[in-house]
C-alpha cells in the first residue's frame, strides 16, 4: 500500500475538546481511613483528549491541523491550548465563562487506571458562533465533526451545511444524537454501540448492512464506516461493502482509538488516497494506538513502519513522543542520528547550508526548534516573526531535514535526554564545551561537533536590514 504525502492535506476539526490528565504514582499501602489504596503521586501528565486528540492525530501525521472547540475560561483551557499550539495546531477556542474546560483525571499506578474523575458541565454553544469561527479558518480540505455530546455541537447540521456549501467533505464521528442532525455528511463513523442506538439491533451481517443503507438513503450520507472493536471495521457504500479485520496485536488501551481512525481517514482522503485505502490505513493506525497506554496519537513514520517495516521512516513534523518512537526504529536499523536546534525564525541561505552540512554527519537529522514563548524570551519584543507552525513547515520542506520537533524550554536538554542522538551539532563560534547539552550527549556515548556558518547571514541581521528600509 502506498502512503500518501500527508503534508499536502489540511484538516479542520470541530467538536468537543477535553484535557486528559494522568496522575502517576506508586500504590504500596492501604488508607487507615477506609479500605482503599493510597497512591503517592509522583508525576502529572496532560494530554489532549476528544476533538483535541483528533486534531493532534492530524498534526502528528504531518498535515496542517485546525481546531474549533468550546472550553472554559480557565487554566485547563490554557494548558490545552499550549499543548496543541506546540504541535503546530491552529486553535480557535470558544471560551465560555462560568463553565470548566472538560477535564478527565485518571489515577494510574503501574500503568493501571485505579480511578477516573470527570470535571465537566454541558456547554451551550450556538451554531452561529461555530460557523463564525469556521469562516475565520483560511484554508481546509475537509472537516471532521468530533461529537462527544458535550455541547459544542448542539446544532451540527448548520456547520455541515456550511462546509458542504464550500464543497468540502465532512466526516462525522457521532455520539447519540438523531442521525438526522448529521444530514448531508460525506461519511459517518459510528461504533457498534452508537449504531445500535440509532437503528436497534440486527440478527446478522446482511441486516446490519440493510439498516445502514437505509440511514444513508434517509439522511444523504455517501458512506458509513462502522468500527467494531475486535471485529475490525466495515465500510458501507451504496452498492458495496468491505470488511477490514482488526490488526492482531495485544490490546493495551482502547482510549482514543476512534479519534485516530477518523483523523487518519480524513487526512489520507485529503492527501489523495482512495476511500478503501484510507480506511485500510486508519485500521492499521487504530491497531498501533491501542497498543499504547492512554489517549495517544500516531505519527506518519509509525504508520509507514507498520505498513512496510523495510521502508525508511518518512520525514516531517513530530511531537516529542512520536520522535522518540521514530528514533528508536531508526536506531534498530543502524542509522546514525544527528541533532541540532535553534529558533529558525526566518529561514535563510545560512540555515540551508548549515543543515545540509549537519545531515552529512549521519543518516537522520533532527531539527528541534524553540516554541514561540521561548523565542520571545530569548530574542525579545517582536519575535518570533513566524509562528511555530510556519517555522516547522518550512524546515520540514528541506531535503536535508528528516524530523522537526519543538520544545518549550529555553534549551533542548530534556529532549536530548529522551532522544540520545549519536551526534549533536551546533553552528557558530562555540567551543565544544559551550554547546548546550554537550555533556548529556557525550555521557550517552555520542559526539559533539561545531560547524561554521555563512558570514553576515543571520535572522537578526535580516530583521535589522528590513527595519532600516
Amino acid at each position: 500500500m502506498k502512503i500518501p504525502r500527508f503534508d499536502n492535506a489540511s484538516i479542520l476539526t470541530v467538536g468537543d475538546a477535553m484535557l486528559d490528565r494522568y496522575w502517576h504514582g506508586e500504590t504500596t499501602r492501604v488508607s487507615a481511613e477506609a479500605p482503599i489504596p493510597v497512591m503517592d503521586v509522583t508525576d502529572i501528565e496532560d494530554r489532549p483528549g476528544g476533538a483535541a486528540n483528533v486534531a493532534l492525530n492530524v498534526a502528528t501525521l504531518g498535515a496542517a491541523s485546525s481546531l474549533i472547540a468550546a472550553t472554559g475560561d480557565d487554566d485547563m483551557s490554557d494548558i490545552l491550548f499550549a499543548k496543541l499550539e506546540s504541535s503546530g495546531i491552529e486553535c480557535r477556542f470558544i471560551k465560555v465563562k462560568d463553565k470548566p474546560t472538560i477535564t478527565k483525571v485518571r489515577l494510574v499506578s503501574r500503568n493501571q487506571q485505579m480511578l477516573r474523575a470527570d470535571f465537566e458541565e454541558m456547554f451551550e454553544v450556538t451554531s452561529a458562533s461555530v460557523v463564525e469561527q469556521m469562516r475565520a479558518v483560511t484554508h481546509f480540505d475537509a472537516v471532521i465533526v468530533s461529537d462527544y455530546d458535550k455541547g459544542t455541537l448542539n446544532e451540527p447540521e448548520r456547520l455541515i451545511e456550511h462546509a458542504r456549501s464550500l464543497n468540502k467533505p465532512v466526516l462525522v464521528d457521532p455520539k447519540f444524537k438523531s442521525y438526522e442532525r448529521y444530514r448531508g455528511s460525506t461519511l459517518i463513523k459510528p461504533n457498534t454501540l452508537e449504531l445500535r442506538h440509532a437503528v436497534g439491533g440486527w440478527s446478522d451481517e446482511s441486516e446490519m448492512l440493510t439498516k445502514c443503507r437505509a440511514l444513508m438513503a434517509a439522511y444523504n450520507f455517501e458512506s458509513m464506516l462502522v468500527t467494531r472493536a475486535s471485529e475490525g471495521m466495515t465500510l458501507i457504500q451504496k452498492d458495496t461493502a468491505s470488511h477490514f479485520p482488526a490488526r492482531t496485536r495485544e490490546v493495551y488501551d482502547t482510549s482514543g482509538a476512534g479519534d485516530t481512525v477518523i483523523a487518519v481517514l480524513a487526512t489520507a482522503l485529503s492527501a489523495g488516497q482512495t476511500l478503501n485505502d484510507a480506511v485500510a490505513l486508519s485500521n492499521i493506525a487504530a491497531g498501533i494506538v491501542v497498543s499504547h497506554f492512554g489517549v495517544t496519537s500516531v505519527s506518519g513514520p509509525e504508520l509507514r513502519a507498520e505498513v512496510d517495516p523495510d521502508e525508511p521512516q518518512n520525514r516531517g513534523k513530530m511531537t516529542p513522543d512520536q520522535l522518540v518512537v521514530a528514533v528508536q526504529i531508526a536506531k534498530t536499523r543502524g542509522e546514525k542520528i544527528v541533532f541540532t536546534n535553534g529558533c529558525f525564525d526566518i529561514l535563510h541561505a545560512g540555515h540551508v547550508d548549515y543543515l545540509t552540512d549537519a545531515k552529512r554527519e549521519g543518516d537522520r537529522l533532527i531539527v528541534a526548534i524553540n516554541g514561540d514563548d521561548s523565542v520571545h524570551r530569548l530574542k525579545g519584543e517582536g519575535r518570533p516573526i513566524n509562528p511555530i507552525d510556519r517555522r516547522m513547515t518550512m524546515l520540514a520542506g528541506l531535503s536535508a531535514v528528516d524530523w522537526v520537533v519543538t520544545f518549550e524550554d529555553d534549551t533542548p536538554e530534556a529532549l536530548l535526554k529522551r532522544v540520545a542522538p549519536d551526534v549533536l551539532v551546533k553552528g557558530g563560534d562555540y567551543g565544544i564545551d559551550q554547546v548546550v547539552g554537550a555533556d548529556i550527549v557525550r555521557a550517552a556515548g555520542g559526539t559533539v561537533k561545531v560547524l561554521s556558518l555563512l558570514e553576515d547571514c543571520s535572522t537578526t541581521a535580516l530583521v535589522e536590514k528590513i527595519r532600516d528600509l
